[in-house]
């Protein structure tokens, strides 16, 4: 026997049809209103609360060269109680104050006074330099340099304790290979970076033996290691590269394959030094590369040797529905010169735009052409004064 369908009892059926037809009519005239509000065109919105507006970040930076310390530096710097620098250095510190990040090159090593202060080619300086970067607000020092190892192990291991302590992250000489390898990642402004120094010169001061950890001498191997630990981790990667050929103005066929690698690895930014003279800024793939600040303050001679650059850039962190991108804008460069007397006394840097004839004679002539080095391939995309 077939069982009968149930049927609904004629109130709550007629009760359910209109319900129904309700509701037809509410979603009918909501459409129409939508459709006639946007000129007859179909729209479709979909809302999502927990979408938030695009973030931005920013951090500066600033960079200068060598801090070359030859004897005539110092003994110029020589007080009744010690060595004081920071005369030298007083007109870039108001610069360099307008800055998150602020990068310098120590070129001699900080050895102290215990070891004997000592001039070319095997420099010791005095730790009073560190002092006066200190002082002027530099944060970021590149260690990893061909006279790293000037004084030995000894060398090494009392700059080492001199900077642990400082309001600065260093890089490019550790006390063992765990610490060389250990992940480092520091935050500034809600960007996080990571920061690594290394040199392709030691003028033949090799590090002893199992001992490498001293003086961060560069491979593909090691940059690859160092670099791609931290890679996923860290907004932006900086890496101070000691390379190039000294007192050259062009890049070397060695600085371009290096630059391309480290590109490759997804470094943001590259801090060259060595050749003491200005180098071209350029773009390699997605990476800024300084090739050469030259100099910021040293005893050798000529307006090309005495010449250095302050190249600054901002580095800009968006955040836009969980995904973070990094772009580099107000890519700036500016001129420095060091001067001293007749004497090789009153040692003291100036930016080119505060110089005189009396300073440097004909010193328009010299910034135009060492002008025309920086901008050479990436023209007034490097914007710089005008004297």
């Amino acid at each position: 026997m077939k069982k009968k369908k149930r049927k609904l009892k004629r109130p709550i059926k007629t009760l359910m049809l209109l319900f129904l037809a309700g509701i037809f009519l509410v979603v009918a005239g909501i459409s129409f209103q939508m459709y006639a509000k946007n000129g007859g065109e179909k729209e479709r919105k979909i809302y999502d609360v927990s979408i938030k507006e695009p973030t931005v970040s920013t951090a500066s930076l600033v960079m200068v060269g060598d801090a070359l310390i030859h004897g005539a530096v110092y003994e110029d710097a020589k007080t009744s109680n010690g060595y004081d620098f920071k005369p030298m250095i007083a007109r870039i510190k108001p610069i360099v104050q307008n800055y998150d990040l602020k990068y310098y090159n120590q070129e001699t090593i900080l050895g102290g006074a215990s070891l004997g202060y000592s001039n070319y080619p095997r420099f010791n300086s005095p730790q009073e330099v560190g002092d006066a970067f200190l002082d002027a607000g530099f944060n970021l020092v590149s260690l990893a340099t061909n006279h790293t190892m000037d004084k030995g192990e000894q060398g090494v291991l009392n700059s080492m304790n001199y900077w642990k302590d400082k309001p600065a992250v260093s890089a490019g000489t550790y006390p063992s290979f765990e610490e060389r390898d250990k992940e480092r990642i520091y935050e500034i402004n809600g960007i996080k970076y990571a920061f690594f120094s290394y040199t392709t010169w030691t003028n033949g001061l090799e590090t002893p033996k199992g001992k490498e950890y001293l003086n961060n001498v560069y491979s593909d191997e090691l940059a690859k290691k160092n670099i791609e630990a931290v890679r996923d981790k860290v907004d932006v990667v900086l890496v101070a590269m000691h390379w190039g050929t000294e007192y050259s103005l062009g890049v070397s066929s060695d600085q371009e394959r290096i630059a391309s690698y480290l590109s490759s690895l997804g470094v943001d930014i590259i801090i060259g030094s060595h050749p003491h003279v200005v180098e071209p800024i350029d773009y390699v793939g997605n990476t800024l590369v300084i090739y050469s600040l030259g100099n910021f303050i040293s005893a050798q001679e000529g307006v090309e040797k005495l010449t250095g650059l302050l190249a600054s850039v901002k580095i800009n962190k968006t955040v836009n529905r969980g995904v973070s991108s990094i772009s580099l804008t107000d890519l700036k460069a500016e001129l420095l010169y060091t001067h001293y007397n007749s004497a090789i006394r009153d040692f003291e840097v100036y930016p080119y735009t505060q110089l005189s004839n009396t300073i440097l004679p004909n010193y328009p002539t010299y910034y135009n052409r060492y002008k025309g080095v920086v901008q050479k391939l990436l023209g007034e995309q490097v914007e710089m004064p005008q004297l």
